[in-house]
């Protein structure tokens, strides 16, 4: 195989230094697999275990050893659907035109760095829509960027996460948000102000730093969730108990989709959606509903709204790999994996000769995975 793309490595990886950037927050705070996914392919699942919550019983002294409670383990499966590719062809004639001007290496680095952007951010809205389809409950206020006048409600966001049983004080949470939220908390005064934030960190690099226990992060790719049309919904159950996380509803129209923020009449908890409406039914986020309701409790679907996002690393994953090639190999004259510097990932660049003319391609293969909803929660904007 020829040697054609290691001495043009340094040229990408400087072009991916300079070419303007998305802010990515998602890929950094979730777990990323890049190795287990090797072994799978494209539509198939692997299969995760989860434990559910434990009973206990009374001890009662017998001579007799007890035969023990049944329980029930569930699992999880998480697919590789998305293999996807950036192409860049090239003839013989575009190079040469590219010589006699800025020079092909330019180029060509950039095009790279420019491919590597688009994957990116890619799996960044995914990883997104992921974690905000697949949250426990929501706090804030939908319609209205938070932090405008304090932080606060990273103390409800906490409180949600802390009462869900998620590991508070082991440095993998984290707070991910737009860029507007992220301005709104750069303005607050007792974050700028050295004796108060303990840094000059944000006042001299605008770098916000980790807040009650979570790591403040940003993306551009936190967009606007709509909500769906459902009204006039009433709970269709009799019985509905803490814990429940599939809800029965009837009597309305419309739709109840996965993200959509409702609450019951008489409780003040809003639940996301994490399965849309569909055969009488809806399925919020695990742990479920914080107190029990009654028949004929109204269903309120809460307004469009921007979705930050704050979660647990172990609950969010990322399943990576470069696309499959056949035992042997394909037609690619060369191979090369590069790292982009902004978000950590690896792509693969191969390089494909024609007739007078190469192909140059930077793919990945990927897949999202919200394992657990109780270790993930929505601030709304």
């Amino acid at each position: 195989m020829a040697n054609v793309l290691t001495d043009l490595a340094a040229d990408i990886y400087k072009a991916a230094d300079v070419v303007g950037r998305e802010l990515v927050g998602f890929i950094p705070a979730s777990t990323i697999n890049a190795n287990g996914s090797e072994r799978v392919a494209k539509g198939d699942t692997v299969r995760a275990s989860f434990t559910r919550a434990a009973t206990a019983v009374n001890v009662s002294e017998s001579m007799t050893i007890p035969e023990g409670t049944d329980q029930t383990v569930d699992n999880k499966t998480l697919t590789i659907n998305n293999s996807r590719a950036v192409q860049i062809p090239y003839t013989g004639e575009d190079i040469r035109h590219l010589n006699n001007g800025i020079g092909y290496e330019t180029v060509y680095g950039d095009q790279i760095a420019q491919a590597m952007r688009t994957l990116c951010n890619e799996i960044e809205a995914d990883l997104w829509e992921e974690a905000y389809t697949s949250a426990s409950r929501a706090t804030g206020t939908a319609g209205t960027t938070p932090f405008a006048s304090n932080f606060d409600s990273i103390a409800d966001l906490r409180q949600i996460l802390a009462d869900n049983g998620m590991p508070m004080n082991d440095g993998q949470v984290s707070l991910v948000m737009n860029t507007a939220a992220g301005a709104n908390l750069r303005k607050q005064s007792t974050l700028q102000q050295v004796n108060t934030s303990g840094g000059a960190d944000l006042l001299r690099q605008g770098v916000l730093l980790d807040l009650m226990g979570m790591a403040v992060r940003e993306s551009a790719q936190v967009g606007l969730h709509t909500k769906g049309t459902g009204t006039s919904y009433l709970l269709n159950d009799a019985s509905s108990a803490i814990g429940d996380t599939t809800i029965a509803a009837d009597g309305g129209s419309g739709t109840i989709l996965a993200g959509d923020v409702v609450t019951f009449a008489g409780t003040s908890d809003a639940y996301v959606v994490n399965t849309a409406l569909s055969g009488g039914s809806f399925a919020i986020g695990a742990p479920g509903l914080q107190a029990a309701e009654t028949d004929n409790d109204a269903i309120t679907v809460g307004n469009n709204y921007t979705p930050n996002v704050a979660f647990h690393r172990r609950a969010l994953e990322l399943a990576v790999r470069a696309p499959a090639v056949p035992e042997g190999g394909d037609s690619a004259d060369d191979a090369l994996t590069v790292q982009d510097p902004v978000s950590g990932l690896v792509f693969e660049v191969r390089v494909y000769k024609g007739y007078r003319k190469t192909m140059i391609e930077v793919a990945s293969a990927w897949g999202v995975k919200a394992w657990k909803s109780d270790f993930i929660a929505t601030l709304m904007g």
